[in-house]
C-alpha cells in the first residue's frame, strides 16, 4: 500500500445515482467508491498517480428526502457532435428554455463520511515522480483545503466540504450495529475496458465498508 490519507467529506445533501433507475433519481444508500475517487481527484489529480479507496466510514444516519429538481430532457445528439467537428460555423448548445424538466430525486441528507484512501504510482509516471513528492503535495493542499475544483456528492449542486483527519477516526452512528449488507453498488468505471461499469457487494461492518482494488483483479 502506498502513502494513505484519511479524509471527512460531509454535505448537506447528497445523489449517488443507481444506474437502474431510468426516469427519477435514487441514491445509493452511501457513498460509492468512484465518488469518493472523484473527491479525491477534485482535489489533487495527476496523471501519474491513481487514487485508490481502502475503506469508508459512515459516519451519520442514512436518510433520505425527495427533492424536485430542474433537468434537460434529452442530451446533446451525437450526430450534432460530430457535425461541429467538420463545420467550423455550426454551434453546440442546449436551449434549456425548451428543454427543462422538473423531475423527482430521492436524495440523501445530512451526509458524513471519513474516507481512507491511497495512490499509486501509474505508467505515466515519469522519473521525477516519487510517492513522497505526490503525497506531500496532496497533504499541504488537503490541510489549506485547496481543490482544483469544488468536489460534489453525485451532482454539483450538492456541495462536499471536506476536512484531512490527522487523529484516530471517530465512532460513527453504525458503530456497534454489526454487519448490513447495503446490496450490490457500482465500485467504478474501467475505463480501459470501453467503460465498462464494476459493482461490488456493499457490507458495512460496524459503520465501515472495506473497499477492494477490483482493477488489479482484472
Amino acid at each position: 500500500m502506498g502513502y494513505g490519507i484519511r479524509l471527512n467529506v460531509f454535505g448537506d445533501y447528497a445523489c449517488f445515482t443507481r444506474p437502474e433507475m431510468k426516469v427519477e433519481r435514487v441514491s445509493y444508500d452511501v457513498i460509492t467508491p468512484s465518488a469518493a475517487r472523484g473527491i479525491m481527484e477534485a482535489i489533487y489529480w495527476k496523471p501519474a498517480i491513481r487514487w485508490i479507496i481502502d475503506r469508508i466510514h459512515v459516519m451519520n444516519q442514512i436518510r433520505f428526502t425527495n427533492v424536485r429538481r430542474n433537468e434537460v430532457s434529452e442530451k446533446i445528439p451525437k450526430i450534432n457532435i460530430n457535425k461541429i467537428n467538420k463545420e467550423n460555423n455550426l454551434k453546440l448548445y442546449q436551449d434549456t428554455s425548451k428543454q427543462r424538466q422538473q423531475r423527482a430525486s430521492m436524495v440523501l441528507r445530512d451526509v458524513s463520511y471519513i474516507i481512507e484512501t491511497h495512490f499509486k504510482m501509474t505508467d505515466k509516471a515519469g522519473t521525477e515522480d516519487t510517492e513522497e513528492k505526490h503525497y506531500n503535495i496532496a497533504l499541504r493542499r488537503l490541510r489549506k483545503g485547496q481543490c482544483y475544483h469544488q468536489p460534489y456528492f453525485g451532482n454539483r449542486e450538492f456541495v462536499a466540504n471536506f476536512q484531512i483527519i490527522e487523529e484516530e477516526v471517530p465512532l460513527g452512528f453504525y458503530h456497534d450495529k454489526s454487519e448490513i449488507d447495503l446490496g450490490w453498488m457500482l465500485w467504478d468505471i474501467d475505463f480501459n475496458n470501453d467503460m465498462s461499469p464494476i459493482f461490488y457487494r456493499a457490507l458495512m461492518k460496524d459503520g465501515i465498508i472495506e473497499v477492494k482494488d477490483l482493477l488489479k483483479a482484472r
